[in-house]
């Protein structure tokens, strides 16, 4: 099996949608009183924002998900293209939002849905303003989730995002239960090649350099900004699942602080769910 079929499991592109629509639907999300909230701390690096149309409560503020009979918040009734096009789709909705990511931001790799693994859902974006230098890692590849396309992105699979340069990023993310109307929308999917781009593998010696740059850093003072050195390192290259909290913890060992080193572990398999 080659790499972009093997890709095409973690993220794929759906069915189109019209572009006029798609114009009025960004032209809302840019432009809608919309309540963002900085939500999930720990995930990001600052700048990742986002506001719900769709959820348990009906306030657009509430925006930790999970499972739930989603209801329109206050803001879908702001924005009735994109209102129309939830209701056309007929899907099954657990919670729809709008995230932006900022310029110089990030997404730390993690993985999503570990708490809700009881029924079948899946995670669908429809990017709304985003530019070619915002892009989501998955699979050891990254991908650039262009316009005009419904994408659905499994969550489950280790991946980060990030947005170098800007504009914002700001998709519209709909999580829904399987059902007869999900199967057909995602009845073909594909992923043009085009799309992704496979990023090369850090040998020893790039790990070696980086890590030793960041312990120079370190010793200046400058530890967050060597943890985000590392952490980064997640965007450039092909590493093994949770390598760069693996070289943070390293990193804080070489300085003396285990106690920081342990945090990292920990965030590790918090951030990748996995089995304590």
């Amino acid at each position: 099996m080659d790499t972009l079929t093997t890709l095409a499991g973690q993220i794929a592109q759906l069915d189109a949608v019209d572009p006029a629509r798609l114009e009025r639907m960004r032209h809302e999300a840019l432009t809608a009183q919309a309540p963002w909230k900085a939500e999930y701390s720990s995930y990001q690096s600052g700048g990742w924002w986002t506001t719900s149309l769709m959820n348990a409560s009906g306030d657009a503020a509430d925006v930790t998900i999970g499972d739930c009979a989603a209801q329109p918040t206050d803001l879908l009734a702001q924005m009735p293209a994109t209102a129309a096009l939830l209701t056309e789709l007929g899907l099954n909705y657990m919670w729809v939002r709008l995230a932006r990511l900022e310029p110089n931001a990030f997404l730390w790799e993690h993985r999503d849905y570990d708490e809700l693994d009881q029924i079948e859902r899946h995670r669908l974006h429809i990017p709304l303003h985003t530019n070619t230098s915002a892009f989501l890692v998955t699979g050891g590849a990254k991908v650039h989730m262009t316009g005009g396309r419904i994408w659905r992105l499994t969550p489950t699979y280790a991946h980060g995002v990030c947005n170098l340069l800007g504009p914002d990023r700001i998709h519209l993310i709909a999580d829904v239960y399987a059902d007869d109307a999900y199967r057909l929308l995602a009845r073909r999917p594909t992923l043009h090649p085009d799309s992704a781009e496979p990023l090369p593998p850090a040998g020893p010696t790039v790990i070696a350099e980086r890590l030793q740059a960041a312990r120079s850093m370190a010793r200046l003072g400058y530890t967050d900004a060597a943890e985000r050195m590392l952490l980064r390192l997640f965007y450039a290259y092909a590493l093994p699942e949770g390598a760069v909290y693996d070289l943070i913890a390293e990193l804080r060992t070489s300085l003396g602080d285990e106690e920081a080193a342990t945090r990292w572990t920990a965030a590790k398999s918090r951030l990748l769910t996995l089995a304590s």
